[in-house]
């Protein structure tokens, strides 16, 4: 290590800087990539490289490598994070989510600002304006944490909607809650009180109206443009982003610290418009985003000295019990009182909240401008950050299957489609004992599966409305069985991001088994069920009076004896081995059914056998 770092030392100093810079890149999306691997959080990983390049090895030093860029950088990355986050803000679909959510993101805000702030002043002995900043800082959750997890948790009931939308809606919130508290706090500091509270008045007022007007006037601009289109489709994304970073620097030069508000009320406008489709611009800011989050927590870690957690002493670790145990808890429950959410419910909520990105980056940059004042807020949080994210990201899932709001291993089935052939599919699937929801545009389709008692979504499969208000409580596999085969490789690239890509299916594509060649840049997928079955051949056999069918082997009938009987025009479709497991049939799995089994299969309805067929 010693002479790694000698060598590194005699580099010359841009070679240094591109050493560094790349580093942190690698170190980033490696540590993302390694996170998902071993399924854990990757902020955790993303924490634990930057605490060992940083403070502990001593290998990378933000303020030397970036001197005094690194918090401009910070800071233009958290605006650009904090906008992609308000650009998920559907205030249509939040407000069909319930009073339950609203009351979170209101009295539950309020109730963790005022339980961390005590917690703050008490506990840590910070003065109360300095406790009144890291209060409002840490309302804020994470939805670049949340997410995952409930990805990984798939939660049945409200909880899903719920957690995912208080994580996307609250980090603007607490930002700009945290960004007025400090316009607040520095006035009092400073003069008499009744002359500081009026400057913290004005203050308020002008960050409110000038985050508010200009954010309203960038957003309507940039969509004026879009929707006459003077601007090309491959600068919309890059337009887009110098709009933004450009808007949120103008705003701090009008008043300071107002750009956060401005970069958010731009995000929500924009979400909520609907003279444009924005879509392209989302799926840009959220790859960008993921790289500005894996960079900054691998910078901002690594600048946090150990002696600064030491500082704290036995206090850091109660605080974060405080705000575990007592904080959220708190916020859940007295926010919830008198709405229609379920003790089970209740208690999940109060126990998933992790902090992220913002929190780290809104005390690292408001550290700086305290100076000594705020020198604990940067420990004091990423405490927190770290305390949460292990907390909840290993007990989590655990105590969702303890209240019965999840399954180690989901079974059920998300079906890209509710034509008479899915719904026929699904109807056995569900009879089997398996989740199942069934996705179409086709009002006739859905409503025809509602009459049938299937559960149903009625959107486009491959709008991110679909992944956002989806409730994959008990859902582990999607099934793509529309009659369009570029649709299905597309839902199945679409949803291999929830699911992982060994439990994405499609149908072959037309002709798959002649050119193969075609197929193979269409397939995005795993091949179902069969090579040959694709949707002209499902659709034919419905037509023809084809059936699904579960049968039940056994030792007087085996496997065997079924192909006898249906021949070769039955398509095997599921096995259920063993209750509460379904197995999708592929044809790169050489599956051969066992007496005890259960096979579900598409099969000439002349022949049934009413001893086996169940």
């Amino acid at each position: 290590m010693d002479a790694l770092k000698q060598l590194i030392g005699r580099l010359p100093d841009e070679q240094l800087l591109l050493l560094g810079l790349t580093a942190v890149f690698v170190l980033g999306i490696g540590s993302q990539w390694m996170a998902w691997r071993v399924r854990v959080p990757s902020i955790l990983l993303l924490l634990v490289t930057g605490f060992t390049v940083g403070p502990v090895a001593g290998w990378l030093d933000p303020d030397e490598l970036l001197g005094e860029l690194l918090f401009p950088i910070v800071s233009l990355s958290v605006a650009i994070v904090l906008f992609e986050g308000s650009l998920n803000l559907r205030l249509s679909e939040l407000r069909g989510v319930g009073g339950a959510l609203r009351n979170i993101l209101t009295a539950g805000v309020l109730i963790t600002w005022l339980v961390v702030t005590a917690a703050a002043y008490w506990i840590l002995q910070f003065e109360f304006s300095i406790s009144l900043l890291l209060g409002a800082m840490l309302t804020v959750t994470g939805p670049t944490v949340v997410g995952p997890m409930l990805r990984l948790i798939r939660p049945t009931g409200k909880v899903s909607p719920i957690a995912r939308w208080e994580g996307i809606v609250v980090d603007p919130i607490g930002a700009v809650l945290a960004v007025l508290v400090l316009e607040t706090i520095e006035p009092l500091r400073s003069s008499a009180f009744g002359e500081a509270i009026s400057e913290a008045g004005v203050g308020l007022v002008e960050t409110v109206v000038i985050g508010g007007l200009l954010g309203g006037l960038t957003a309507m601009f940039l969509a004026a443009m879009l929707k006459r289109h003077w601007i090309p489709d491959h600068l919309q994304s890059p337009v887009t982003l110098m709009l933004v970073l450009a808007a949120f620097v103008i705003s701090n030069l009008l008043k300071h610290e107002s750009g956060l508000l401005t970069v958010t009320v731009m995000g929500v406008l924009l979400a909520n418009q609907q003279s444009v489709v924005i879509k392209h611009i989302l799926e840009f800011k959220e790859n960008l985003t993921i790289l500005l989050i894996s960079s900054l927590f691998i910078l901002l870690s690594a600048r946090v000295e150990l002696a600064d957690f030491a500082s704290l002493s036995w206090r850091g670790p109660v605080f974060v019990a405080a705000v575990i145990l007592i904080a959220r808890p708190a916020s859940i429950f007295l926010s919830t009182i008198g709405t229609d959410l379920s003790l089970q419910e209740k208690v999940f909520l109060s126990w998933l909240a992790p902090r992220g990105i913002v929190a780290a980056a809104v005390a690292s940059v408001f550290a700086l401008r305290l100076g000594e004042t705020g020198a604990g807020l940067v420990p004091a949080t990423f405490l927190v950050i770290v305390g949460t994210v292990v907390v909840y990201g290993l007990t989590a899932f655990p105590l969702a299957r303890k209240l019965g709001l999840a399954t180690a291993n989901p079974q059920g089935v998300l079906i890209a489609s509710a034509h008479p052939g899915a719904r026929a599919i699904g109807h056995a699937v569900q009879d089997a004992g398996f989740s199942v929801v069934l996705v179409d545009t086709n009002p006739e389709n859905i409503q025809a599966a509602r009459m049938e008692g299937l559960p149903t979504f009625y959107a486009n499969i491959l709008s991110e409305r679909a992944i956002e208000e989806l409730d994959l409580g008990g859902i582990g596999r999607f099934l793509a069985l529309t009659s369009n085969d570029e649709v299905n490789s597309l839902a199945s690239m679409h949803f291999s991001e929830v699911f992982g890509r060994s439990r994405v299916y499609q149908l072959p594509p037309i002709h798959s088994s002649h050119r193969t060649g075609t197929a193979g840049h269409i397939l995005q997928g795993r091949l179902l069920f069969d090579a040959d079955a694709t949707f002209e051949r499902l659709d034919g056999s419905f037509e023809a009076g084809a059936v699904v069918k579960t049968t039940s082997l056994s030792d007087e009938f085996p496997y065997e004896t079924f192909q006898e009987r249906y021949g070769d025009t039955a398509l095997l479709l599921f096995t259920v081995p063993k209750p509460g497991q379904l197995v999708v049939v592929t044809p790169d799995k050489n599956l051969t059914p066992k007496s005890g089994d259960k096979v579900i299969a598409l099969v000439d309805a002349s022949v049934s056998d009413p001893e086996t067929d169940q």
